[in-house]
């Protein structure tokens, strides 16, 4: 997996976020891998962490790194989670999901004391649906259901194909995906929280890819290596 240099900077500067002995959840996508590598680089180097993946690829990536995985349980909370994101909006809310794992990616963040999004410049959007669809996880057999409701939604969904197989994309939960195409972008954060309780109404709707007011920061990295935090608007 190609890391573009600015990805690596941000990934870098997430890393030094993390104290000695901290749970930390591991965020899935090209981003939150150049995190886990950097991590697990450090661990070797003495820093002791314990980790909660929130995806299979990004256990199987922690394992073979070395990383000390554990499930997410009824323990205290993480510490921390860094993660990646597809868009972010300029208050810091983000959409999520285009990977498929957006649903662990928010339990393991609702675990957390903090998320930190790992991102590149392109990442950035003054609204969030201006580069591609909003995904939606939803129940197998609720799938003509949630096509007919969100039609008639006045947005175009498209059950999304897994690449390697052309069968439809199966979440590591067993459900489908998906992903919806808006008819006007979400220009603040009260669009954004109406269209996300509107698809939440439709049964067999698990979760959405809309992630607002989930982080604390965003790390965003440049070409040259530079990285700038950018913090919600208050």
């Amino acid at each position: 997996m190609t890391v573009p240099p600015g990805v690596a900077a941000a990934a870098e500067a997430a890393v030094a976020l993390i104290d000695d002995g901290a749970r930390v959840g591991l965020g899935s996508g090209r981003a939150a891998a150049a995190f886990v590598e950097r991590l697990a680089a450090r661990a070797r180097g003495g820093l002791t962490v314990t980790c909660v993946a929130t995806s299979e690829a990004a256990a199987r990536q922690a394992r073979a790194a070395g990383l000390s995985l554990v499930e997410l349980g009824d323990g205290p909370p993480l510490d921390i989670t860094v993660d990646g994101a597809d868009e972010v909006a300029p208050n810091l809310n983000l959409v999520k999901g285009r990977g498929g794992a957006f649903v662990r990616e928010r339990i393991v963040a609702a675990s957390s004391r903090r998320q930190v999004i790992v991102v590149g410049p392109e990442k950035l959007v003054e609204a969030l649906g201006a580069t591609g669809p909003i995904p939606i996880e939803i129940i197998p057999m609720a799938l003509g259901l949630c096509t007919r409701q969100l039609k008639e939604l006045g947005v175009g969904p498209a059950l999304r194909a897994d690449a390697a197989t052309a069968r439809p994309f199966v979440s590591d939960n067993g459900n489908l995906i998906v992903d919806v195409t808006l008819a006007a972008t979400l220009l603040n954060a009260a669009a954004a929280r109406a269209f996300d309780a509107e698809l939440r109404s439709i049964p067999g709707v698990v979760d959405t890819g809309l992630f607002i007011g989930t982080a604390e920061r965003v790390l965003v990295g440049y070409p040259n290596g530079r990285v700038e935090t950018r913090w919600p608007e208050h």
